[in-house]
């Protein structure tokens, strides 16, 4: 298996990181640790302690265990061999200097605040390998302002935004400040394609793609009802009906990690 071994960037030419560490075993960091594993990625998921390790350990656990009942359908045998075979690729760790020790890839997803991510950077830096690749899950916050505190690691500093839930939504987008090296860049868009997702590149804007189109669409959708033009449900009824779209405005109001972006964003 291919993997980064040097600081030198003659080695980003690798199809694929082979050690992932993810920072956060929330619905966010679990999928993304589902989606590696299931790729033969070895992953290592971080928490501040075990209770919260334990609850990311039992969400890759039940996911899988639907991926595995829909693969196997009836063949339980064959449903709980799948299940172990992809955990094995997972290992839970409290100890942020030997969960950087080997890391080709690091992601940060960790709650959406500027000042627990730059704390965390700012410890990932005294440990990780010169030539570990940093990225952020951050669906809200620029890349450079998570990265200041990194100056030396700028060039292999990107956004790595996962969609929720993970396993299920196949975009991912990958976020370029100025400075992240294009050998960087085509190593994580192979990354991305190794677990079944779809990469779009985009420069360090407010939002990136996707949630700096959706936000003024949700916005205008409050406007319509605030107004008394419309009900919740005649608005999501019509942009499922008239748009295509799988859920309306409200009802993806209605999921929780968008409201941290909303919130975010409209500062």
């Amino acid at each position: 298996m291919l993997r980064f071994t040097t600081a030198t960037r003659s080695h980003l030419n690798a199809r694929y990181f082979s050690n992932l560490t993810i920072f956060g075993s929330g619905l966010m960091g679990a999928g993304i640790a589902q989606v590696a594993a299931q790729s033969n990625v070895n992953v290592t998921v971080v928490d501040l302690n075990q209770e919260a390790l334990n609850k990311g350990s039992a969400i890759i656990s039940s996911s899988l265990k639907r991926v595995a009942k829909k693969k196997f359908q009836d063949n339980v045998p064959e449903q709980e061999k799948f299940v172990n075979n992809v955990m094995k690729n997972v290992k839970f760790e409290t100890n942020l200097n030997s969960a950087c020790q080997n890391a080709d890839l690091i992601i940060e997803a960790v709650s959406e605040n500027l000042n627990l991510k730059h704390k965390l950077f700012i410890a990932i830096d005294k440990v990780a390998p010169k030539h570990t690749v940093l990225a952020s899950n951050t669906s809200s916050l620029k890349i450079k302002e998570i990265a200041q505190h990194c100056p030396s690691r700028f060039s292999n500093f990107a956004g790595l935004h996962f969609f929720n839930p993970v396993p299920q939504m196949k975009l991912v987008e990958i976020i370029r400040i100025p400075e992240t090296d294009e050998k960087v860049t085509q190593a994580l868009v192979e990354f991305c394609k190794k677990l079944g997702k779809v990469p779009v590149l985009c420069k360090d804007t407010p939002g990136f793609i996707v949630n700096r189109l959706l936000v003024p669409y949700m916005m205008e959708a409050i406007r319509l009802v605030e107004r008394g033009d419309a009900t919740k449900e005649d608005v999501d009824t019509a942009m499922k009906l008239g748009a295509g779209y799988p859920m309306g405005p409200f009802e993806l109001l209605d999921v929780s990690l968008l409201k941290a972006t909303f919130k975010y964003m409209l500062k």
